[in-house]
């Protein structure tokens, strides 16, 4: 099932990226492919900011795990329920690092369509 998060968000982001590419190539008139690159540029920024920001947010996952886990080393001496715990935790680190993941891969993806709108803007 992870995987095919992978898969979806990638074929997803390809699929936006073919999407500007031949919108902008088969735009004829040079001011109306500017106005479209400036629209995917604007769109493309908010999605980059989100991605930034969803960064911040796993940053703040993560020093919750770091203390969770600490916190978990004086309980582990034989109360009840550590092992769900420590599963929880682990659940948590492994959703943590695949959104991270996904998050580089959006980032990669915007990046190419930042580059695209660029040429087409600066193209004549």
């Amino acid at each position: 099932m992870v995987f095919l998060s992978f898969v979806y968000r990638f074929v997803t982001n390809f699929a936006f990226l073919a999407m500007v590419y031949f919108s902008l190539n088969f735009m004829e008139k040079y001011p109306n492919r500017a106005i479209l690159a400036i629209l995917v540029l604007v769109y493309t920024g908010m999605r980059a900011a989100s991605t930034l920001r969803a960064f911040y947010f796993y940053q703040k996952i993560e020093k919750l795990e770091g203390e969770t886990r600490r916190l978990q080393a004086p309980i582990n001496d034989g109360s009840g329920g550590t092992n769900a715990r420590k599963q929880i935790v682990t659940d948590v680190a492994r959703l943590r690092r695949d959104g991270e993941l996904k998050s580089y891969m959006d980032l990669f993806f915007l990046a190419l369509i930042v580059l695209l709108c660029v040429a087409a803007i600066v193209r004549q």
